[in-house]
Formats: C-alpha cells, structure tokens, sequence
C-alpha cells in the first residue's frame, strides 16, 4: 500500500487543498490520501480556528465521491497538542507491514518543518513530499535543514528526490498554482465578498449555513 498522509488545520478545505492532494496521487501513484486535519495546532492558540467538528463536516463534504480520499479523525481522538511526528508514528505502528507512507506538505510549511515537534525524527520516519510553487525549480536542502542533517540526505536522479539514511526520500514536486488560502477566504466572509470558486460548492453552502467565520 501507498498512502499519503496530508496534514492542516484546513479552516476551510478548498480547491488548493483539493487540487494539490489530487496531483499528488497521480505524481506517486499513491492508493490513497487521508485528511488529517489537526484538532489543536501548537502554532495556533486556542479559539483561533473553528471547532472540529465543522471542519470535518465541510472534509468529508469535499472528499464524498473520490474513492482514493478519506479522512481520519486520529488527531482529535488524541489528547494535548496536534504533533505530526505522533500522527505519522501512530498510522505506521497500525499499518506498517504493508505500508509506503508519504507525508504531504506545502512548501511552505516545509520551509518552517525545524520548529515541528522532532522533526529530525519525522523525516526519517516516512517519505516526504513536498508541493512546490514556480520559482523553486532548484531546492536545496542545506538552505531548510541544518547543513549537518541535511547531507545525510542525497539527491538520487532516478527518483528525483533526496535519499534519506533510513531509504525515505524528501520529494519536491511542481503542482498547479492555485493562490488560495483559508484565511483569505474567511476575510472575504467577513467583508461580504464572494467566494464561490474558490471552494467546494457544497462547503461554501455549509459556512453560510452554520453562520462560520461571520456572525448572524
């Protein structure tokens, strides 16, 4: 089996989420993408980002009907901070007889990847692959890590990828730019603008019906 795990607060899911999982499926093959949405982020205080419960709502509402996507409520059900490193730990302890695992990820967020939680020990635990914008077509990643971790890393040609010590690889792949963000979305919400395209059509439905990121 190969999964991809893809990670984020996702308040709300929309079509760069959307896109970027479904170009990442086909660029490794990958069996499946599950939606792990982060139940209390450590770089978010608390208040700062709408219930669970509507964000797994307008998940599931995003994902129906696409058989290679699914959604795990597994950083919810855990206690404490949502860390990447427990989630990745907890999925390959369940699975790993049979699993390749992919971790998806922004660049964005990658380029922050030294403030996570053992994040030395999360790129060695699974693969990583990372969604890149236009503009960085010659990645290096002594330019992200620290330049002693990174050169245990080497860049392999027939995988377009750095190998890692552990046979994981860290991936950087090119996926239609799309400038979407949540939090720009919630600001057009509270500005009374449209945001009808730049998400789901049926969860854009639901955060005028659940009155979110706007009051009544």
């Amino acid at each position: 089996m190969k999964w991809g795990l893809f990670g984020g607060t996702f308040d709300p899911i929309h079509f760069g989420h959307l896109r970027g999982a479904e170009e990442m499926l086909e660029i490794f093959k990958l069996n499946r993408i599950i939606f792990v949405p982060s139940s209390r982020p450590p770089h978010k205080l608390e208040g700062e980002i709408t219930s669970f419960y509507h964000r797994e709502q307008m998940i599931r509402l995003s994902i129906e009907g696409n058989v290679n996507f699914s959604f795990s409520e597994v950083e919810n059900l855990r206690a404490g901070k949502s860390y990447s490193v427990e989630t990745v730990e907890y999925i390959l302890a369940k699975y790993m007889e049979n699993l390749e695992l992919y971790f998806i990820v922004g660049q964005d967020a990658f380029q922050a990847v030294t403030t996570w939680k053992d994040w030395e020990k999360l790129l060695l635990l699974c693969n990583f692959a990372v969604m890149t914008r236009p503009g960085y077509e010659d990645v290096k990643l002594d330019k992200i890590l620290p330049q002693d971790f990174a050169a245990r890393f080497v860049y392999d040609e027939k995988i377009d990828g750095f190998k890692g010590p552990t046979g994981h690889a860290i991936y950087f792949r090119h996926v239609s730019f799309l400038d979407i963000s949540s939090s720009r979305i919630k600001e057009m919400i509270k500005a009374d603008k449209s945001v009808r395209y730049l998400l789901p059509d049926i969860v854009r439905q639901y955060i005028f019906k659940n009155y979110l990121y706007k009051k009544p």
